[in-house]
């Protein structure tokens, strides 16, 4: 399962979710609001950027909308 790391009100995390949910792909979600959620993407990524996807099986992890997007349309 994927993990997204998200802020509710950004239109680039929502973009992510819908492409997700359109394509029944299942993700834990993150909302960085929660300044522990926040912490942990910062320890994972190095920036508090959103949308952030991190692929634990593969040990991808990505910035960007389109990028997660295409990434996640290739598997």
């Amino acid at each position: 399962m994927y993990d997204l790391y998200i802020l509710q009100t950004c239109p680039y995390s929502i973009k992510v979710m819908d492409f997700l949910s359109k394509h029944n792909i299942e993700y834990h979600k993150h909302d960085i609001s929660d300044p522990a959620e926040l912490r942990e993407l910062i320890s994972l990524g190095g920036k508090d950027q959103v949308p952030f996807l991190y692929d634990k099986k593969n040990n991808i992890k990505m910035y960007e909308s389109d990028d997660i997007i295409n990434y996640l349309a290739g598997m």
